[in-house]
């Protein structure tokens, strides 16, 4: 089986994104995400904080961070808070390819952060979206390991099983529900734990409620 091209993905997945933001109203880019501590223009910002970051500098960032992705994710925002919602359109267009920090494990990482953290608007905004299958699988099976989401912890000894695509994924009582509620539940969203059902959904729940 050809391994899908993480990188083209997450290339169309900013596209996708950056066509949307340019709709938003400024009541809209200052709204609350589903990131508790971040409104819209704080989630768009931080796709492509760190694009731009020469390595001295990346290094300067997770040090004053203290090594923790919260506060370094913070420091690295900080960088740009004097940029308007065109300032930020402008940066996302000339980052549509992953560089750098995000470009890890051949995309994977920008794929993933750009495809949560888009739903993190839109579910806020009440804009849903259908995410394309061929992006939301890989998605899926990056997300269900990733280092940096609690999804591995949260799916333990759990089956997951997307109603709406051709994905399956663990073993135990079963998770049943839309790909992208999937997606967003094992990665700490408890909204999307509504669309779920199955024996194991308690457990799950537990975990991210």
């Amino acid at each position: 089986m050809t391994r899908p091209d993480l990188m083209a993905l997450a290339e169309a997945e900013r596209t996708d994104l950056l066509i949307f933001l340019q709709t938003l109203t400024n009541t809209q880019w200052t709204a609350q995400s589903l990131c508790s501590q971040w409104t819209v223009r704080d989630v768009a910002l931080h796709l492509v904080s760190y694009e731009e970051l020469s390595k001295p500098v990346l290094v300067g960032v997770f040090v004053r961070g203290g090594l923790r992705v919260s506060r370094v994710n913070d420091v690295a925002l900080r960088r740009y808070q004097e940029l308007d919602s065109d300032g930020i359109l402008e940066l996302l267009s000339r980052n549509l390819r992953p560089a750098g920090l995000t470009s890890g494990f051949r995309g994977g990482i920008a794929l993933t952060d750009g495809t949560i953290h888009h739903q993190d608007i839109r579910r806020a905004l009440g804009l849903p979206r259908t995410i394309p299958p061929g992006r939301l699988v890989p998605v899926l099976n990056f997300a269900a390991g990733a280092p940096t989401l609690p999804a591995k912890k949260n799916v333990k000894g759990l089956t997951l099983t997307a109603t709406d695509v051709d994905w399956s994924r663990g073993a135990g009582p079963e998770v049943k529900g839309p790909g992208e509620a999937l997606l967003m539940a094992v990665s700490g969203r408890p909204t999307a734990l509504d669309e779920l059902h199955g024996p194991g959904l308690e457990t799950l729940q537990g975990r991210v409620g």
